[in-house]
C-alpha cells in the first residue's frame, strides 16, 4: 500500500508530537511519510525509535519541505509556497505517491492546498470537513460542515448532504437518514438559509428527515446532519467542552470521599470504555470530503496517540473508495 503522507509541521504540538504518532502508526503497520524540514524531522524519528522496546524494521520515510504554514499565516499564502510542508503533503497524493493525507495544522491551508492540488470532485464546489461523534443510541453521527465554510448558500448543503450520505455508506451506514440541523424539527423553522436549503435535500434521492435539533441528533433522529462551518464548529467545540466538563466534575466527585475513589477503581474498565467513545483524541481526525483525494484533518492540539488515530483513518478511508462513492454519489448513482 501506498504510505500515508503526514504533515509533520502542523499542529500546537509539532513536530515531537506529530512524529512519535507517525512511528506508532508506523510501527503498528501503516506505511507513512512524514513531510518537514529534515533537518529537524530525522533526529526526532531516532529518538523515537530509540524508545521501542522491540526494535523492528518500520516503514517510515521523511519528505524534504524547509517551509511552514504558521498559525498566523494567512492560510491563502500557501497558492505562493509550494515547498510549505502542508502543500507538499497534499502533493505527494496528487501525485499518485501516497495514498492520503494528514495534517494537523491550519484547517484553512489544507482547505487551500486540497483544493489547489488535488482539485474538488464534479458537483462538490467546495470541499467539508466532517466529523464523527457518537449518539445515545450506540450509533455514529457524521456532522458536515465543521468549520471549513462559515457562509454557504442552500445549494452547497445541499452538496455537503450528498457528500456525508457517501460518508456514512462507506462507513457502514446502508441507507443514512439526513437531517439539517435548526431550532425545532417543524418545516418553518430555521434561518431563511435553513427554510430554502430544507426543499433542496428533499428533492435529492436521499432519506432526508427533516429539521433535527442537536438534541434530537444526538439521540438517534439521523446519521447524518448538515449545517453550514460556522454553526458546525461552534457545535463541534461545545460539545468538546461539555464532555471535558462532564469528566472533570466527576473526577471532582469521586476524589470527594474514599467511598467514591473505590467505586471508580471498580468501575475502571466502564470509565475507559467511555473516554474512548467521547474523547476528542480518540477519533483522530475529521476528513475534508469532496477533494479528489482522502484528506484528514487533525485537532490542533493533537498528542501522539491523535496523530496515529488520524494516519489510520485516513488510511482506512483510503482502501475503502471514499472518494470514488463520493463522486457515483454527486453523479446521483445509488450506492454499490
Amino acid at each position: 500500500m501506498l504510505p500515508i503522507a503526514v504533515d509533520a509541521m502542523g499542529g500546537d504540538h509539532a513536530p515531537a508530537a506529530i512524529v512519535a504518532g507517525a512511528v506508532r502508526a508506523a510501527h503498528a503497520g501503516t506505511p507513512v511519510v512524514l513531510v518537514g524540514d529534515a533537518v529537524r524531522l530525522r533526529p526526532l524519528v531516532d529518538t523515537e525509535l530509540r524508545k521501542r522496546l522491540r526494535r523492528r524494521e518500520i516503514d517510515l520515510t521523511v519528505e524534504h519541505a524547509p517551509d511552514a504554514v504558521g498559525m498566523a499565516d494567512s492560510p491563502s499564502s500557501v497558492r505562493s509556497r509550494p515547498d510549505t510542508s502542508v502543500r507538499r503533503t497534499v502533493q505527494l497524493v496528487a501525485e499518485g505517491k501516497a495514498a492520503a493525507a494528514v495534517s494537523c495544522g491550519s484547517t484553512g491551508a489544507t482547505l487551500f492546498a486540497a483544493v489547489l492540488d488535488l482539485g474538488t470532485l464534479e458537483g462538490a464546489d467546495r470541499p467539508a470537513i466532517a466529523t464523527m461523534l457518537p449518539r445515545r443510541d450506540g450509533g455514529r453521527l457524521v456532522l458536515l460542515d465543521a468549520g471549513a465554510n462559515v457562509d454557504c448558500r442552500p445549494e452547497l448543503l445541499a452538496s455537503f448532504a450528498q457528500l456525508g450520505a457517501a460518508y456514512a455508506e462507506v462507513s457502514g451506514v446502508p441507507r443514512p437518514r439526513v437531517g439539517l440541523l435548526a431550532n425545532g424539527e417543524e418545516d418553518g423553522k430555521g434561518n431563511m438559509q435553513v427554510r430554502a436549503t430544507l426543499p433542496l435535500l428533499r428533492s435529492l434521492d436521499l432519506d432526508v428527515v427533516g429539521n433535527v435539533e442537536p438534541s434530537a441528533a444526538m439521540e438517534g433522529a439521523c446519521d447524518v446532519l448538515v449545517c453550514d462551518g460556522f454553526v458546525g464548529n461552534v457545535l463541534l467545540k461545545a460539545a468538546e467542552g461539555a464532555v471535558g466538563t462532564v469528566v472533570a466534575l466527576l473526577r471532582e466527585e469521586i476524589r470527594r470521599r474514599p467511598s467514591g475513589m473505590v467505586g471508580a477503581f471498580l468501575l475502571r474498565g466502564a470509565f475507559k470504555r467511555f473516554r474512548a467513545r467521547v474523547a476528542w483524541d480518540a477519533t483522530g481526525g475529521a476528513l475534508l470530503l469532496g477533494a479528489r483525494g482522502v484528506v484528514v484533518v487533525g485537532h490542533g492540539r493533537a498528542n501522539a496517540v491523535a496523530v496515529q488515530g488520524a494516519i489510520e483513518t485516513a488510511s482506512r478511508y483510503a482502501r475503502t473508495g471514499l472518494v470514488d462513492a463520493m463522486t457515483r454519489r454527486l453523479a446521483g448513482e445509488r450506492p454499490r
